[in-house]
């Protein structure tokens, strides 16, 4: 994948909201005010893409904590590249989605 790649407002929020440490698909909906039915098919997207790449946590924990598993996702070297790319693209990036201290997954 080539290091110049263009990503959408969208997709790039959604990477620099993974890069911030929401990790999940809910988390990223709630960091970003995106609907389900955006936030799911770009992540897909992203993934299909190798600018993210995901896993599903242990059934344990989940039930552990009553709810169901949640896929966590992370950014390969590639989504680095492609995220700093888009930060000089979208200057105010970086500032619609602020770091997170959650602990990665």
């Amino acid at each position: 994948m080539a290091t110049e790649t263009k990503l959408s407002h969208t997709a790039a929020m959604i990477l620099q909201t993974v890069n911030a440490g929401y990790i999940y698909g809910f988390s990223v909906m709630e960091m970003t005010g995106l609907p389900s039915g955006t936030v799911y098919p770009a992540m897909r997207r992203l993934e299909r893409d190798a600018l993210i790449r995901s896993h599903w946590e242990e059934q344990s924990i989940a039930d552990e904590e009553q709810r169901p598993p949640r896929k966590y996702y992370k950014l390969t070297p590639a989504g680095k590249v492609t995220l700093e790319a888009s930060r000089k693209r979208y200057p105010l990036l970086a500032k619609l989605v602020p770091e997170h201290q959650e602990e990665q997954v």
